[in-house]
């Protein structure tokens, strides 16, 4: 009886979320409303809180929500690249992945990245799910530390004590430069994304998605040790 119920409760809250979803889609986070969200189950406006206990709460597991199946589109990309030492390639394979879910999710991705909620401060519990997608991108970093590249790209003064912090939060063994050159990477391409998706390439360019295969070829090269800007990554002997 209670697995009954278990299964009962799981799938009413998986409804509440898909109602939430659309609603976001339509109105924006601000327009989410769980008497709304009540009606469209049939529900009377006090039943639902038994699932969400509030907005807060309801944006919370949108958010939390948002983040996991963000990180698992990653995660799928990248284990889809056989060559596990084609670093440039699953960088590529994480990157559309990131873009696709962007572009099919709008507002979920607006959420998640987009202007802060009015009134909404996210809590503790969105942390581990924020960090699902960049894990996946650290990951590569310490992956192309591991065939002995060198860089003798410097950590600006401004960054040191964030990248030491950032090395201990995600645990996985990065050399300071590359974690930089790995954070230019990762703005770059969060940037090109938000751009597209907000609406700021308008009469800038006629193929968002040429400039964004640019943005990402660009910095695959920096990151395997191509050449940016005259700084060239080299492999010892």
């Amino acid at each position: 009886m209670a697995g009954t119920r278990e299964r009962a409760r799981a799938a009413t809250t998986a409804d509440i979320l898909c109602i939430a979803r659309e609603q976001m889609a339509a109105l924006g986070a601000e327009g989410l409303s769980l008497r709304a969200i009540a009606r469209e189950l049939g529900m009377v406006s006090s039943a639902v809180y038994r699932y969400v206990a509030s907005r807060d709460e309801l944006l919370t597991a949108l958010i939390i929500d948002s983040y996991d199946r963000l990180g698992a589109a990653a995660e799928v990309a990248d284990r889809g690249v056989r060559r596990r030492a084609d670093i440039r390639a699953r960088w590529r394979a994480v990157a559309n992945a990131i873009r696709d879910w962007a572009m099919t999710n709008p507002s979920e991705y607006a959420l998640l990245f987009g202007t802060p909620v009015p009134g909404y401060a996210a809590p503790q519990d969105t942390i581990g799910p924020a960090t699902r997608y960049t894990l996946v991108l650290v990951q590569l970093l310490a992956d192309l530390d591991a065939t002995g590249v060198v860089r003798d790209t410097p950590v600006p003064k401004a960054l040191r004590a964030d990248i030491a912090r950032l090395r201990d939060v995600f645990g996985v063994p990065v050399h300071e430069s590359t974690l930089v050159v790995g954070l230019s990477a990762w703005a770059a391409l969060m940037g090109a994304i938000n751009l597209e998706l907000f609406g700021h390439l308008h009469n800038v360019v006629d193929r968002p998605g040429a400039l964004f295969e640019a943005v990402v070829a660009q910095h695959g090269e920096l990151l395997t040790g191509g050449t940016i800007g005259g700084r060239t990554a080299s492999n010892p002997t």
